[in-house]
C-alpha cells in the first residue's frame, strides 16, 4: 500500500513539473517577453530589413500631441518612408504641402529597399527635393562598410539642387539589445568612421538622425558631431524638446509616426530656400 501511494505522489510531482515547464514555455513567447538584458526574444524580434526611422520612439520615449501647424515662411514640411509603406502617393502628398522627402535605401550590410525606386524617383518627379538614408546596424558591420554599402545601394549626392545628403538612421536596435552590444566610446567611434567613409565618397557630411534619449545612452551624449554634422531629431510632441550636446539647434524634427498619407511626417528647421541650400551644399 506505501508502495502505491509513492508512485502516486512520483506521478503527481511529474505531473506538476510538466505543467510549470509548460507554463513558463508559454511566458516567455509572450509578446514583450525579454531576457535579462533586455534583449527581445525570438517572437518579438522584426523581420530584418524591417526596421524604419523611429520605429522605437513610441516605446522609449513615449509620445505626446502635436506641434501647433508649422508657419512655412520658416519650416517647411516632409516625410520619411521605406518599403513599409510600400508605393507612395507622392502627388497627394506634394498637393498637402510636403515639400522634401528621405526615403530608405538601405540597412546594415545585408538589406536594400525594394520599393526605393519608386519611392526615391517619385517624390523628385513631383517637385520634391528628396535624399535617402541608412538605418545602421553597428553590431553587423564596420562604419566603413555600411557606408560604402549605403552610398552603392542608392546613398550617394549630386549638386542638382534637388538631393540631400544621406542621412545616417542611428537609434534604438529592433533586432536586440539597444546600443548593439557596444560601449559608448565604441559606439562614437563606429559613427565616425561611418561618418568620414560617407564624407570620403560623396563630399558631404551626412545628416544625423537620432533620439536624445538614445543618443544620451548609447554615446555617452557625445558633443563632437555638432559643427560638422546636420541634426535631424525624434521627438513626438508638442515641442522638439532637449537636443542631444554639441547641437544648439535642429536641421530637421520628425514629430510625428501617425500623420496623413504615409505616417511619418517632419519639420525642416527653415524654408523652403533653406531646403535648398542644405541640398546645395
Amino acid at each position: 500500500m506505501s508502495v502505491h501511494r509513492s508512485r502516486t505522489s512520483g506521478r503527481r510531482r511529474l505531473t506538476l513539473a510538466g505543467v510549470l515547464l509548460a507554463a513558463l514555455a508559454l511566458l516567455l513567447t509572450l509578446p514583450g517577453a525579454a531576457s535579462a538584458d533586455g534583449t527581445p526574444r525570438t517572437s518579438d524580434t522584426p523581420q530584418r530589413g524591417s526596421a524604419h526611422m523611429g520605429m522605437g520612439v513610441v516605446e522609449h520615449d513615449g509620445q505626446g500631441g502635436t506641434p501647433p501647424t508649422g508657419d512655412r515662411a520658416v519650416q517647411t514640411e516632409g516625410v520619411d518612408v521605406s518599403s513599409h509603406q510600400g508605393n507612395v502617393n507622392w502627388a497627394s502628398l506634394w498637393s498637402s504641402g510636403v515639400k522634401w522627402s528621405y526615403v530608405k535605401a538601405t540597412e546594415g550590410n545585408y538589406y536594400k529597399n525594394p520599393y526605393f525606386g519608386q519611392q526615391y524617383n517619385g517624390s523628385y518627379n513631383v517637385g520634391m527635393i528628396r535624399g535617402a538614408y541608412h538605418f545602421a546596424t553597428p553590431n553587423d558591420s564596420s562604419g566603413a562598410n555600411q557606408a560604402n554599402y549605403f552610398v552603392d545601394g542608392g546613398g550617394g549626392w549630386s549638386r542638382d539642387g534637388k538631393t540631400l545628403p544621406g542621412v545616417l538612421d542611428i537609434e534604438w536596435n529592433p533586432y536586440g539589445a539597444a546600443c548593439y552590444g557596444k560601449t559608448q566610446a565604441q559606439m562614437v567611434a563606429w559613427i565616425r568612421e561611418f561618418l568620414n567613409t560617407y564624407k570620403a565618397r560623396t563630399g558631404r557630411d551626412a545628416v544625423i538622425y537620432t533620439a536624445t534619449s538614445w543618443w544620451t545612452q548609447c554615446t555617452g551624449n557625445y558633443a563632437g558631431f555638432g559643427a560638422t554634422n546636420p541634426l535631424w531629431v525624434a521627438r513626438y510632441n508638442t515641442t522638439v524638446g532637449e537636443l542631444p550636446a554639441g547641437w544648439g539647434f535642429y536641421t530637421m524634427w520628425q514629430y510625428t509616426s501617425t500623420g496623413p498619407i504615409v505616417g511619418d511626417h517632419n519639420r525642416f528647421n527653415g524654408a523652403l530656400d533653406r531646403v535648398v541650400a542644405l541640398a546645395n551644399g
